[in-house]
C-alpha cells in the first residue's frame, strides 16, 4: 500500500465556522467544481445548477451553515480570506435576486430554496458527507460531479484520490506511532524535528515555519476574540456566550489593551489549581463560540473540535513559560504529526466515528504537543497522545439541533483539560510499562466507530439531541 504523505498544513486549516466537515469540506467541493468548469471550459455554458446534500449533510446541514457554504464556494470565495461580517448579506442577496455568480464570473439562476435539496433520507455508500452538483448546460447536457467530505476539511472526489497536498516522496515516511518512533529512535530526533524534516521535502524550512506562524496567529487571535465578545450565539437555542464574562471575571481589576498585555494580566492572578482550569476552559470557550458564530477558525483537526490544542497551547504560554516562536512552532508541528497518523489509522469525521474522532483526536495531539515541549521524550510524547484518547474512547456525537454548540462547546473545554492531564500522567510514567500502546488505541478507536450506532454520528438523532428540547439554552 503507497504511504499517504499529510503535511501539517492539511492537518491545520484556515477557514470559518462551526464545522470542519459540514461547512469547510462543503465550501472546498463547491470550489472544486467551480475550477472543474473552468479547467473543462464548461463555466460559462452553464444554464442552472442544483446541489443535492445527502445522509449526515442534509440532518445537520442548516445547522452546520453547510447551505451557506456551498453558495459561497459556488460564488468563488476563499474560506480563508472571505470577510466573515458579509456572510449575512451576501446569503441575502442571493436568496433575494434567486442568483448567484458562479466561480465569481458567470451569473446562473440560483434560488437556494429549490436548488438546494436536503436528501435527510438518503445516504451514499462511501462516506455519511456526501453532496452532487448537478449543472445543466446550454445545449441541454446535463453534468454532476459527486463529493465527500471526509472530516477536517478533507474532500474526495468520486472516482478520485483525496485532496491533499502534492504528493511527495519523505524522507522519514509515517504510517503509524511506530513507524514515528522507528525514525526517532534510528535518528535521535523530536518528533517536531521529524516533522520538520518531511515538511522540507515540500517546501523551504523557513516557509514551513512562517506557515505555521500564521496558523497560530489565527488561533491566537480567534482566543482573544471570542474572550472579548458577548452576547448569543445564532442558531435558535440562545446559548449566551460565556467565555467574555469568565474573561472579565478571571483578570479582574488589571487592565491591558492588547494579546501581550493581556497575557501578562493573566499572569498577575498566579498559579492556583482553580484559577488555572478557569483559564483553560475559558480559552477553550472562546474559540469554540467563535467557531459556532462562523467566525475565523483553525481545524484543529475539526472545527468541532477547534478550541482544544489552542486551548492547551495558550495554558503552555501562559502558566508554563511557553511564549516563545520556535516552541509554538514546534508544538503544533507534534500535534500535526499525531493528528494525521489518527487520519490514517482511523478517521477524523464525526460523522464517521462520533465525537472521539474530534475531540478524542485533538486532546490526542495537544497532549503530545505539551509533552515534548515541556522536556519529555518521544516515547512519553506518544503515550499522552494514547492516555488522552484512552479516555475519550466511544464519545459520541450528538448535537442539539445539528448545531455545533451543546454539548459541542464545552466538549473542547474537556478534551483541553484531558491533554493535560494525559501530558502529566505521561511525564510521570515509564513508557517501558505501558500496557496500551498508540497505535492498538486507534485501532481500538476505529473498531469503536465501526460498532456505533449512526444515531450517534452526527445526525442529531440521537442522545442529548433527541432529548433536549431546542427552546432550552445551555445553563
Amino acid at each position: 500500500m503507497p504511504h499517504e504523505a499529510i503535511s501539517v498544513f492539511d492537518m491545520f486549516k484556515i477557514g470559518i465556522g462551526p464545522s470542519s466537515s459540514h461547512t469547510l469540506g462543503p465550501w472546498k467541493a463547491a470550489s472544486s467544481f467551480c475550477k472543474s468548469l473552468e479547467t473543462r471550459g464548461l463555466l460559462f455554458r452553464v444554464r442552472s445548477l442544483r446541489v443535492l446534500l445527502y445522509g449526515s449533510l442534509a440532518k445537520t446541514g442548516k445547522g452546520h451553515g453547510t447551505d451557506i457554504a456551498v453558495q459561497l464556494g459556488l460564488c468563488g470565495e476563499d474560506p480563508v480570506t472571505f470577510d466573515t461580517a458579509q456572510i449575512s448579506h451576501r446569503m441575502q442577496d442571493i436568496a433575494s435576486m434567486q442568483r448567484l455568480l458562479l466561480s465569481g464570473k458567470h451569473e446562473v439562476p440560483f434560488d437556494p430554496r429549490e436548488d438546494l435539496e436536503f436528501l435527510i433520507t438518503e445516504s451514499l455508500p462511501f462516506h455519511p458527507n456526501a453532496l452532487s452538483f448537478l449543472a445543466i448546460m446550454d445545449d441541454g447536457e446535463n453534468l454532476s460531479e459527486t463529493y465527500y467530505s471526509v472530516g477536517g476539511g478533507f474532500i474526495v472526489q468520486e472516482g478520485q484520490g483525496a485532496e491533499m497536498s502534492a504528493q511527495v516522496q519523505l524522507p522519514f515516511p509515517v504510517d503509524k506511532a511506530s513507524d514515528l518512533m522507528h525514525w526517532c529512535m534510528k535518528t535521535g530526533m523530536g518528533v517536531s524535528e521529524v516533522v520538520m524534516e518531511n515538511e522540507s521535502a515540500w517546501r523551504p524550512e523557513q516557509d514551513t515555519r512562517d506557515g505555521i506562524w500564521r496558523i497560530w496567529e489565527v488561533m491566537r487571535d480567534c482566543i482573544y476574540r471570542g474572550c472579548h465578545t458577548g452576547g448569543i450565539l445564532p442558531g435558535g437555542l440562545q446559548v449566551k456566550r460565556r467565555a467574555s464574562e469568565l474573561n472579565s471575571r478571571l483578570t479582574s481589576d488589571r487592565t491591558y489593551s492588547d494579546y501581550d498585555s493581556w497575557i501578562g494580566a493573566i499572569r498577575q492572578g498566579g498559579g492556583d489549581f482553580r484559577y488555572i482550569v478557569d483559564w483553560v476552559s475559558c480559552f477553550a470557550l472562546a474559540v469554540n463560540e467563535e467557531n459556532a458564530s462562523f467566525g475565523r477558525v483553525v481545524t484543529a483537526p475539526t472545527n468541532g473540535a477547534a478550541g482544544v490544542i489552542p486551548a492547551v497551547l495558550q495554558y503552555y504560554i501562559c502558566f508554563c513559560d511557553g511564549y516563545h516562536r520556535e516552541r509554538i512552532i514546534q508544538f503544533l508541528l507534534t500535534a500535526a504529526e499525531i493528528g494525521s497518523i489518527f487520519k490514517k489509522g482511523a478517521t477524523i469525521s464525526a460523522a464517521m466515528g462520533g465525537c472521539q474522532a474530534e475531540i478524542g483526536v485533538s486532546s490526542a495531539m495537544a497532549a503530545a504537543a505539551l509533552t515534548e515541549c515541556l522536556g519529555g521524550t518521544q516515547r512519553q510524547c506518544v503515550m499522552a497522545a494514547e492516555i488522552a484518547m484512552e479516555h475519550h474512547l466511544g464519545l459520541t456525537c450528538d448535537p442539539i439541533g445539528g448545531l455545533v454548540q451543546v454539548p459541542c462547546i464545552e466538549r473542547n473545554t474537556m478534551g483541553a483539560i484531558k491533554a493535560i492531564t494525559a501530558s502529566q500522567l505521561a511525564l510521570q510514567s515509564a513508557p517501558d510499562f505501558a500496557k496500551v500502546s498508540l497505535d492498538a488505541v486507534i485501532k481500538t478507536m476505529w473498531e469503536t466507530a465501526l460498532d456505533m450506532s449512526h444515531k450517534y454520528k452526527e445526525t442529531a438523532d440521537g442522545g442529548l439531541a433527541v432529548h433536549i428540547p431546542l427552546s432550552l439554552s445551555e445553563c
